[in-house]
């Protein structure tokens, strides 16, 4: 189980059999999920399919998202 937490500690999304935090991710995307503010400092997100996600104001220092898909995603602020 990953869960995919806010800036604040509150939780966004839970994966319950996500086994990397890049899988969890392309989950709650598919779900639909607004991932306002999400905390994915250092996350490894290479290649991670995030077309359409809601990442508006996360924070991303040190995510690795080398070959992501991020076709219309919402990044204002991240």
């Amino acid at each position: 189980m990953i869960e995919i937490k806010n800036i604040d500690g509150v939780v966004l999304y839970t994966a319950e059999t996500a086994t990397d935090v890049r899988a969890a991710l392309e989950e709650a995307v598919g779900a639909g999920t607004d991932l306002y503010r999400a905390r994915l400092v250092g996350a490894r997100l290479d290649g991670a399919r995030l077309v359409g996600a809601r990442l508006v104001g996360a924070r991303l220092v040190g995510a690795r998202l080398v070959g992501a898909r991020l076709d219309g995603a919402r990044l204002v602020g991240a």
